[in-house]
């Protein structure tokens, strides 16, 4: 299928051949008409035409995290991780409409025509996977074209709804672009008095066809108020799209006392203290399209919101649809302009130079689809993308293209001796750009294409942590040796199903335990090589915290930092002391405020060797802090390591020091050479480092130390 991308180095507008998605928990939908966002879209472009300088000027906060990144992982490391998200593409759009040809939601049906909504799923695609409460169905009479502005309309809808109107208030809407002219409309279906503002003639002219009852410019707004309501606005409802604050200064001077501002567009928010603090003003920010924005729960998984939640995003979109049902919306005037999806460069251009007025630009698929509607995508193969394979080479598959994946683990690919075949990916768009990249023979947004195809005998699996256990079984029992990031299994279960299908089939399984890997790791491991005692170990993660709303806190996708990342420091000890953990002892903070129960603990675990190994895992320290540093003592010595690009041992009152300057080195390239080379992975290790994170977690639970015995999972 065709979609249309942005080169965020270049600000360049592209349409590229790309899979067609999957259904997961809600519909596929063939798109008839998709709507550009001329404000949103538009600034997301001229920011990826800036130069760097231009881009960390306009995102301060993108630079501290570099400049946090330069201090733990070293200047090149993350130059090369900044430059990596810049190389990929992004989507355009949010909203369209079409029809179903696949559903996985209850409520839908094939052939339903439907509109849809939401950043990275209503894209401007031929096919776009959309979850089921960020879709909903065209009323009979709606046509497509108009339907697709759906989620445009939600958004006006929900500014409405902030400014709490009621029948007969007299509302004054600044800013008479797309959402400020459906403003208007919807405030007059609601039996409110309108008068709009804007500083563009024809859109004046414009709102008072649609029905605003008085128009202004900001000449003589003064008088043209006082006429309208003499006590002022009830409400004012901020559209316009501006870096000045004047917006909110007029809205300041023109709502009444005790009104309320709603402010919609992206506008300057200096507000006038004196002024609204004169009237007792209410000042109101209106997120997005209603609640249930920004809610995985909602958005992802489906879970709708009790009804006393009245206006949901989805309830406001099947709202907006019912007034341009009933003719109390009028679209037809504000579509000025509707290109082929392949002229899609052109519509933009349109939109950047404004060399034409504009309101409302369509791109139209379509009815049979320009592109192919396959999950499977073939690349050409140019003269830049050939690289020396040795005869006799293995022949890769990969399964996911996440931010580690892209940025630890692919750039390793052009330095092994494999074919690489087939990558798939949740998103066709992220399966073509970095199959492209890296030289990957075909892409698809199914992977059974890959774990199916008889030519690849090796996958490497970098997915989200829930999908690990149970594509790691389906790569087992398709012949495939396998190649898993952590951790292997989120729950005991998954671990179970993992090691019965690895006794099964008799294939490799290795885990992306990495660090054991790193050479300052195997130089550690080397110099207590001859250890006469058990060794005394800490590892101590000054993690930083991650947002709350991140996959990785999600009980069903991420199982939490100590699943998700502990695994790697307990693997590290196993390396080290070339001994198994036999029992853990975990205690972990209580949660308050933003602190999550097993972000903040400490584990010690006891080794078969007599060894003991404490990690202590924290999100409160200073992220200028190193984030990772693992002290050995044994022997009378001790050997320390941080940010794996530090490296001490001592011994004898003699030291000696490694440090690398420009990046550090963790071993990521190390592990799959190691992996596609055919090295007996340590499967048994692995199973005990993440039963160990396991009897972790009820250690933290029931207060008690906890056994770790591989017979519990069968092995």
């Amino acid at each position: 299928m065709k979609q249309v991308l942005l080169d965020l180095q270049s600000g360049s507008i592209q349409v590229e051949d790309v899979p067609v998605p999957t259904v997961t928990r809600g519909v596929v939908v063939r798109n008839a008409y998709s709507l550009i966002s001329a404000g949103t879209e538009s600034s997301l472009i001229n920011l990826a035409g800036q130069s760097l300088v231009g881009k960390a000027k306009a995102r301060p906060d993108d630079v501290k995290k570099v400049l946090q990144k330069i201090g733990t992982d070293g200047p090149l490391s993350a130059y090369q991780q900044a430059m990596g998200r810049l190389s990929r593409p992004e989507p355009l759009g949010y909203s369209c409409a079409g029809t179903v040809v696949t559903t996985g939601a209850d409520g839908f049906e094939v052939g339903d025509r439907v509109a849809c909504g939401g950043a990275g799923h209503a894209v401007h695609a031929e096919y776009v996977s959309v979850p089921k409460n960020l879709c909903v169905r065209i009323p009979d009479g709606v046509s497509f074209r108009e339907a697709a502005f759906t989620t445009v309309g939600s958004i006006a809808m929900h500014g409405v709804r902030n400014a709490e109107v009621t029948v007969g208030e007299n509302i004054a809407v600044i800013g008479l672009g797309l959402i400020g002219l459906l403003c208007t409309q919807i405030l007059k279906a609601a039996g409110c008095r309108v008068i709009g503002i804007d500083i563009d003639r024809e859109k004046l002219s414009l709102a008072a066809d649609l029905g605003a009852d008085v128009v202004s410019n900001y000449d003589g707004l003064s008088e043209r108020m006082k006429a309208f309501s003499p006590f002022g606005a009830d409400a004012v409802i901020i559209t316009a799209a501006t870096r000045s604050s004047a917006p909110i200064e007029a809205a300041g001077r023109l709502v009444r006392d005790k009104g309320r501002v709603v402010v919609v567009g992206n506008v300057g928010m200096n507000v006038p203290r004196d002024i609204f603090y004169e009237k007792e003003a209410e000042v109101v920010v209106s997120r997005s399209y209603g609640p249930g924005r920004y809610d995985r729960n909602y958005e992802e998984r489906g879970i709708d919101y009790p009804i006393y939640v009245r206006w949901t995003e989805r309830r406001n979109m099947e709202a907006f649809l019912e007034l341009v049902r009933q003719k109390r919306i009028d679209l037809d005037r504000l579509i000025t302009h509707t290109f082929p999806l392949d002229d899609a460069p052109e519509a933009y251009n349109l939109i950047n130079t404004g060399k034409e007025r504009f309101i409302g630009v369509l791109l139209q698929y379509s009815p049979n689809g320009a592109g192919a509607s396959g999950t499977v995508t073939r690349l050409p193969e140019p003269e830049t993308r050939r690289r020396e394979v040795p005869a006799g080479a293995r022949t890769l598959g990969c399964i996911g293209a996440g931010v580690h994946a892209q940025s630890a683990l692919y750039p390793c690919l052009p330095g092994l001796p494999v074919n690489l075949a087939g990558l798939a990916t949740a998103t066709g768009l992220s399966a073509q750009t970095v199959a492209k990249k890296y030289g990957f023979s075909y892409c698809t947004t199914d992977y059974h294409k890959i774990l199916d195809d008889p030519g690849i005998d090796a996958v490497m699996i970098a997915t989200r942590n829930d999908l690990h256990a149970p594509m790691a079984i389906d790569a087992l029992r398709a012949g495939k040796d396998v190649f898993v990031e952590k951790p292997l299994a989120t729950d005991i279960d998954g671990l179970r199903g993992i090691a019965r299908a690895w006794n099964e089939s008799g294939q490799r399984l290795m885990v992306g335990f990495n660090r054991r890997y790193s050479p300052l790791a195997r130089r550690m491991k080397e110099f207590f090589g001859n250890r006469a005692t058990p060794m005394v170990l800490h590892y101590r993660v000054n993690a930083g915290q991650i947002p709350p709303e991140h996959w990785v806190h999600d009980d069903e996708q991420g199982g939490g930092m100590l699943i998700s990342e502990c695994c790697h420091f307990i693997d590290f000890m196993q390396y080290i002391t070339g001994a198994r953990p036999v029992q853990v002892y975990a205690r972990a903070i209580e949660p308050t405020g933003t602190l999550r129960k097993y972000d903040n603990f400490q584990a010690t675990l006891t080794f078969d060797d007599g060894s003991i190994g404490t990690v202590t895992y924290t999100t409160l320290g200073d992220r200028s802090y190193p984030k990772e540093t693992v002290e050995v003592f044994c022997d009378n010595a001790v050997g320390r390591i941080t940010d794996f690009r530090d490296l001490e041992l001592r011994r004898d009152g003699k030291a000696s020091r490694e440090r690398r300057w420009l990046a550090q080195d963790k071993g990521f390239a190390e592990e799959l050479l190691a992996f596609v080379k055919g090295e007996e992975p340590d499967f048994a290790g692995n199973v005990a480092t993440t039963l160990a994170t396991f009897r972790a977690w009820e250690s933290i639970d029931t207060g008690v130390p906890r056994d770790i015995d591989l017979a519990q999972v069968g092995l």
